[in-house]
Order: structure tokens, then sequence, then C-alpha cells
């Protein structure tokens, strides 16, 4: 059974800092793709930041430049560093992982995309 499960979320004030982590397990793809999207109340789920096997990686305009995810492939988990955070930020935070292990062109613009996800993490950014 796949399972993700993130951790990290927090208040903080406006300018402050978080890690999320995304623990995954159970999935059966060595090479695969994972990312993080964000949902704030009354609006569509959005892709925030995606990494590849290769660690390449992909971000959201708004998150550029604040924000960082990286992996451990040791530890089968996924972090996103978030800097300079923003009233706007706020939101419950995904981690998500292709259920083929495969994803297409855009994928953080697809959040109905067939992903597995966690159960999301609350971020609150006060001003």
């Amino acid at each position: 059974e796949v399972e993700l499960v993130e951790s990290g979320g927090g208040s903080v004030q406006a300018g402050g800092s978080l890690r999320l982590s995304c623990a995954l397990s159970g999935y059966p793809y060595p090479y695969y793709v994972m990312g993080w999207f964000r949902q704030a109340p009354g609006k569509e789920r959005e892709g925030v930041a995606s990494i590849d096997s290769d660690g390449d990686t992909d971000y959201a305009d708004s998150v550029k430049g604040r924000f960082a995810i990286s992996k451990d492939n040791a530890k089968n988990t996924l972090y996103l560093r978030m800097n300079s955070l923003k009233p706007e930020d706020t939101a419950m935070y995904f981690c998500a992982a292709p259920v083929t292990g495969r994803i297409i062109l855009g994928w953080l613009d697809l959040p109905h995309y067939n992903n597995y996800w966690g159960q999301g993490t609350q971020v609150t950014v006060s001003s």
C-alpha cells in the first residue's frame, strides 16, 4: 500500500520559514517524480513544486526564489523549504506522487492528475 505522510506545517508570521516533510512508503517505482501542491479555502488545488529522479526541479511562479524542494532518496522523504512566507501562502499543503510512476508535461498545472496524495499539513501565515 502506498502511503504519503506530511509533517512540518504550522503557524508563522509573514517573513518566517517552515520546512515540510513527506515520507513515502510502498511506492513501486524506483525512479520517480514527486511534488507539492496546496489548497487554500475556497480555491482550487494548485501545484507548488516538483522534483524528478535526476533532481531537476520545477516551481510555480508564485514561489520561485522563496521555496526549495528536495528529496532524500535513502529515506524516501520529500522536503519543501519555505522562506519569506507571505499570508497568501496560507493553505493545506499536500505531497503527491503519480499513480503510474509517470507524469506528463505541465504536471504541476494538473491538480486532478491521477496521483497518490498525503493527508496534508496546514500552513498558516499571519501578517
